[in-house]
């Protein structure tokens, strides 16, 4: 806790506290308000929109083949679009390749695809480390990569952010494009996780 006069600041999730409880109390915002569209933007929206591109593309190869080509186009295609995504690049993941995101500036993001970031995305930890030692980090996240597996890092920035299209798990051929939605995890978008079958 800082103490007048120390010269630290404090942390900035503590001032972020103070500044809503603030604007709550002269009336300028409604909590409730504030939590409902930020549940909406990390679990419905964002995430979902996502998980629909990625079906899509598993079960339509024209569909696929045009979000690699131009990923911001075919995403709007699907009626995904605006403020942090004026240009996403999508690349997919295969069993001899892996790709992981991460923002080593701040944390640029697909908004329209993904939600708002995790805080795991933005931890400084997770920013740095990632892109020196990426197969030690996923492996602490919970995904073990095999090492013929080449891991490719991609950062994100103000310019481009990019979107992982994850491998269509096995033991899914069955499942129609609705079915599969449900599967894709935000995580395995960013290149953190795999998608694993029901």
């Amino acid at each position: 806790m800082t103490t007048a006069g120390s010269g630290e600041r404090p942390p900035p999730a503590l001032r972020t506290e103070a500044l809503e409880q603030l604007l709550t109390e002269r009336g300028l915002i409604d909590p409730r308000v504030m939590d409902g569209i930020i549940t909406e933007y990390e679990t419905n929206v964002g995430p979902l929109n996502g998980a629909k591109v990625v079906a899509r593309a598993w079960t339509d190869p024209e569909y696929r083949d045009r979000l690699l080509r131009d990923g911001t186009a075919a995403i709007r295609e699907l009626g995904f679009s605006g403020p942090q995504g004026e240009h996403i690049v999508v690349v997919e993941n295969t069993p001899t390749t892996h790709h992981v995101v991460v923002c080593t500036l701040c944390s640029c993001y697909p908004w329209p695809v993904l939600g708002l970031p995790p805080s795991w995305y933005k931890d400084p930890a997770y920013r740095a480390r990632v892109v020196k030692e990426p197969r030690r980090v996923l492996a602490e996240m919970g995904l073990a990569l095999d090492d013929d597996v080449q891991i490719t890092v991609h950062d994100s920035t103000s310019e481009v952010r990019w979107l992982v299209l994850p491998e269509r798990p096995a033991g899914s051929g069955h499942l129609s494009e609705a079915e599969l939605v449900p599967l894709v995890t935000r995580d395995a978008m960013v290149g953190v996780a795999k998608v694993t079958a029901p």
